[in-house]
């Protein structure tokens, strides 16, 4: 079970992963050893709440695809199991951050007191401008 929040979880069972080679400079050990993780995860087809999986699916992400798949790849460690880890949290943190609603704006309105002090200094330095530009008749 993969903890997203306290409420909601998925089984390891719905993601898949594949092992490939890292692309990039590294020598010899870079053509070897497939050392980035790639994790796929079925939007559609999981145990995640409604809400969640029309929130994934609405969201605009490079990760996430046009048919429904989530696509996360990790090669930023030269270990196996720690790309694994990695990409395991931006997964948990990508699923959980639709599950976040954002509290709505109250509209408020400048006071009386505020307007009056804006319009004033407004006027002062308005006054300051006026004044650099008299020009004085000998």
């Amino acid at each position: 079970m993969i903890k997203i929040s306290n409420r909601v979880s998925v089984q390891e069972s719905e993601i898949q992963w594949q092992f490939i080679r890292s692309s990039g400079a590294g020598g010899q050990h870079v053509n070897k050893v497939s050392t980035a993780a790639q994790l796929i995860f079925e939007i559609r087809g999981s145990s995640l709440p409604e809400i969640y999986i029309e929130r994934l699916l609405a969201l605009s992400d490079h990760r996430i695809t046009q048919s429904g798949k989530i696509i996360i790849k990790c090669q930023q460690s030269r270990s196996q199991e720690a790309n694994r880890e990695l990409a395991l949290e931006q997964f948990i943190a990508l699923v959980a951050s639709v599950g976040i609603t954002q509290k709505k704006r109250i509209a408020t309105k400048a006071t009386k007191a505020s307007q009056r002090r804006r319009l004033d200094s407004k006027k002062q330095r308005g006054n300051v401008k006026a004044i650099r530009q008299q020009k004085k008749f000998d």
